[in-house]
Order: structure tokens, then C-alpha cells, then sequence
């Protein structure tokens, strides 16, 4: 078809491969697929950080283990100078990025200026120059940042070192959230940085770490839909989990998931509690654990895999429950869970 070559030229030009050696050939469809995608977001991305740079959202950079890594921080008009505020780093989803995790969907600048909290939205592993596809090493998930064992854990201390150099922040009162593989990367931080965290809220993501040895008690809130179709709640990955089939593992269920912090956190040996129930969702706890430690669990009926309260749904997949707030109960969790604390009983 050789009147086609022409076409394909222009494509291969504008997309920057038009010098693409013999060994790179095989790759060339997978990155065209990339570089469209990452394209179509530009637009909708573009916009939405100029919202978000008009509302006391700034963009840094740093450089660890030899990689320049990306992430926004969002000061509510609340914060002073001198006076420490709370801290909730947000988690991006594979496949995502910060400006995604900081967007209109999620809602979370807007619950910081009401509450009256720093966002912090890091930026995940990419090979993309613009830092799009992003992934989290999470333990035994996900894809490329997991592959090429990222140290994401030493990019979020880093993080910290700056955000405690440049603002008056609230040692006491450090939360991390994320959404699904962001959710297990807070599930890493509880392990391994329990001397920075007093709690997390991970949101569609169980916990799929290596090993976990927390070294203080750290409150846990899971929050997840029953009918998730991409990390299940009785545990594995669901038929849109990865497009790459050997990316696809088994994931921990949400009882689990609960089972073993409950176990961390040394709580007690009764069932939990029930302590909201609205239609189309239910909150439980397992409390007082260690050092004054919970363990809660919020489950929605429907919303698949999604952020509950969001404000849209996110491509192909089903609409978020309205039941619950993610950012209301999560931030009404932290709140609750910030008295000060002591090593384990």
C-alpha cells in the first residue's frame, strides 16, 4: 500500500519517530499507542493545573537514586507561616499522575482549603519525559516502578526533609491516602515509615507488601466498593485490572487486608464495631488497638473501582458511589486518630 507510506511518515514526524533505529522497531507500535495517550490527556491536564496553580498548588522537583522526580503541594488559604499544619499526601492510581490525583474528580484541594490541611500530590515512576503513565513500587505491585524496584519510599522521605524545610508543618499529624495502587503505596509507608505516619486512608488498594514490620502503631481506614472489578474485595484482579496479562496478580482481599492490621496494630479480639451505616454504605471499627491505634474499614455497595464521593467516573469504569464522602470520612479518621502517641503496648 504505498500510498500510505506518506501518511505514516507524517505520523511517525510528529510523534518524534522518524528516527527510529532497526533494534527499535518493535517497540514503535507500543510507543506510538503511549505518546497518543499521554497527547490526549495534555489538554484536560493542561487546564487543570493552571486551576490548581491559581489556587495555591505549586510544582517542585528533586532528584533520588538518580531520577528527577516530581510533586505538588497544595497550601490551603488557611495556612500561616510559623503555625504548623496537618499533612495528607495523595497517592496517585497506576496509570496516573499528580495533576490527575490533584484534579477536580478527586476533590482533594478543595477538602484541604475547608479543612484546612497541606496536600502534598507526589508523582509515581515514569518513562514518559512528562511523568504520565505513572506507576508506584508498592511491593508486589506495579508494573514498571515495581519491575525496576523504584525507591519510592526513600522519594517520599525526601519529600518530607523539603516539605519540613520550607513550611511549617504538624509532625504529629502526617496522614498518607491514595487511590488503588497509590492506596497500596500508603500501605508501604505504614510498614516502613511509621516514625513519619500517624495513619492512612488507602482508597481501592489493598495492602500487597513484601514484608511489614511497623516500628509504632499506625490507625488504618480502607475504604473500597464491594463490586470492584479491578482489585477484587474477596481478594485477586479482576478482568480490567492490567492490559498486560502478566502484569495481572492476586491481590490481597479487604479482609484480610483488615485482618492483618488488626493483628499489627495489636487491637482486640472482638469483632468490629459498626459505626455508620447509610444507604448503600457501612463503616466499621476494631478499636482501641495499641498506643490508641484503630482500624476501620468503609465499604460501598456499588462504584467499582473508583474514589466514592468523585465527581465524575473515571473512563470505562462505573460511577462513584455518592453513599459516602472518601474525603469526608477519611479526613473526619485522621482527625480522630491524632492524639499523641507512644510506642507499643
Amino acid at each position: 500500500m504505498p500510498s500510505l507510506l506518506p501518511l505514516i511518515f507524517c505520523l511517525l514526524t510528529t510523534l518524534g519517530f522518524a528516527n527510529l533505529s532497526h533494534a527499535e522497531d518493535g517497540s514503535l507500535r507500543e510507543r506510538i499507542k503511549e505518546r497518543l495517550l499521554e497527547r490526549s490527556r495534555d489538554k484536560a491536564d493542561q487546564a487543570e493545573t493552571k486551576a490548581a496553580s491559581s489556587q495555591g498548588t505549586e510544582r517542585f522537583t528533586l532528584t533520588h537514586d538518580g531520577l528527577e522526580r516530581a510533586y505538588l503541594v497544595h497550601l490551603p488559604p488557611s495556612y500561616r507561616k510559623g503555625t504548623p499544619m496537618p499533612v495528607v499526601f495523595a497517592f496517585h492510581g497506576g496509570g496516573g499522575d499528580m495533576q490527575l490525583q490533584a484534579g477536580a474528580h478527586y476533590g482533594l484541594t478543595e477538602k484541604a482549603d475547608a479543612a484546612g490541611f497541606m496536600a502534598v500530590f507526589p508523582n509515581g515512576y515514569s518513562k514518559l519525559p512528562s511523568g504520565k503513565l505513572a506507576t508506584w513500587n508498592a511491593g508486589s505491585c506495579c508494573a514498571q516502578a515495581r519491575d525496576k524496584h523504584v525507591d519510592d519510599i526513600g522519594f517520599v522521605r525526601a519529600i518530607w526533609a523539603q516539605l519540613q524545610a520550607r513550611y511549617a508543618v504538624d509532625t504529629q499529624r502526617v496522614f498518607a491516602t491514595g487511590m488503588s495502587n497509590g492506596g497500596m503505596l500508603s500501605y508501604r509507608l505504614a510498614c516502613e515509615m511509621a516514625d513519619v505516619f500517624r495513619a492512612v486512608a488507602p482508597v481501592a488498594g489493598t495492602d500487597n507488601t513484601l514484608q511489614c514490620q511497623p516500628a509504632r502503631p499506625v490507625s488504618v481506614l480502607h475504604i473500597h466498593a464491594e463490586d470492584d472489578t479491578h482489585v477484587l474485595f474477596k481478594g485477586g484482579a479482576g478482568k480490567d485490572a492490567f492490559r498486560d496479562a502478566a502484569q495481572v496478580r492476586d491481590f490481597v482481599s479487604v479482609p484480610q487486608t483488615i485482618a492483618n492490621w488488626t493483628q499489627r496494630n495489636h487491637c482486640p479480639a472482638t469483632p468490629a464495631k459498626r459505626m455508620l451505616e447509610v444507604p448503600g454504605a457501612y463503616c466499621e471499627v476494631t478499636a482501641p488497638c495499641a498506643s490508641g491505634a484503630q482500624v476501620q474499614l468503609c465499604v460501598t455497595e456499588t462504584g467499582g473501582h473508583s474514589w466514592p464521593g468523585g465527581s465524575k467516573a473515571r473512563r470505562g469504569q462505573a460511577t462513584a458511589s455518592q453513599a459516602i464522602s472518601a474525603n469526608d470520612v477519611m479526613w473526619d479518621f485522621f482527625q480522630g486518630v491524632s492524639a499523641p502517641r507512644t510506642g507499643l503496648k
